[in-house]
């Protein structure tokens, strides 16, 4: 009797791993809800799921979000997408020499009509970034964005957010230190995914459409 009724318990703390798994990824494809971490925890007060265990991870919520565009997504967007990262490209052909690396929802393929084009940039000396964009023309907003160094450790980093065209561009500036070891994710335990201008040119120039190998 107990192992039948720990195996009912499991059964439906599953389901409704499933549920809220399948409910973050509405919010983020149908509201915009861009943090899978604050997805997932809207999702559970939603459903009223107070039990830890049934707390999907946010790899499960990722999955439901590209189950669902695979099933629902008409063929249209992946034209719309596939354009939006040619001029993701520019971008960072524009940044070049500042070692730009994609992030977000044009990487890992949830992008909406209003993502913004979201880089990485890496250099000792922010003004360099300014001076750049100042020599081209480009107005720019100043913000400033807290990253998750590790576990322990948050630290602020400067934000320049502009328009190309119709595109929003968010720049955040990292010392160069930060290269080859990304933030780690709001929520999470795993480093934030970046792509280089390399990997970028490439994935576009082969066709393929799960550029995170999901």
């Amino acid at each position: 009797m107990g192992n039948r009724r720990r195996d009912r318990v499991d059964h439906r703390l599953g389901l409704l791993r499933q549920r809220i798994a399948a409910e973050a990824a509405r919010l983020v494809l149908d509201q915009g809800v861009r943090n899978l971490a604050v997805a997932r925890h809207k999702a559970a007060e939603r459903l009223a799921a107070g039990h830890p265990l049934a707390l999907p991870s946010l790899a499960e919520v990722e999955e439901e979000i590209h189950r669902r565009l695979r099933l629902f997504a008409p063929a249209e967007r992946a034209s719309w997408l596939a354009e939006r990262r040619r001029r993701a490209l520019e971008a960072m052909r524009f940044f070049a020499r500042f070692e730009p690396r994609l992030l977000g929802a044009l990487l890992d393929g949830t992008a909406d009509r209003h993502s913004a084009i979201c880089l990485h940039v890496f250099t000792d000396d922010p003004t360099e970034v300014m001076a750049w964009m100042r020599e081209h023309g480009i107005p720019w907003q100043e913000d400033v964005r807290r990253l998750r160094i590790d576990r322990q450790r948050e630290a602020d980093f400067p934000v320049f957010r502009f328009f190309a065209g119709d595109d929003p561009v968010d720049v955040t500036v990292l010392p160069l230190r930060w290269l080859h070891q990304p933030p780690l994710e709001r929520g999470g335990e795993r480093p934030l995914p970046r792509a280089s201008l390399a990997t970028v040119e490439r994935l576009l120039g082969s066709g393929a459409e799960d550029w995170l190998q999901r």
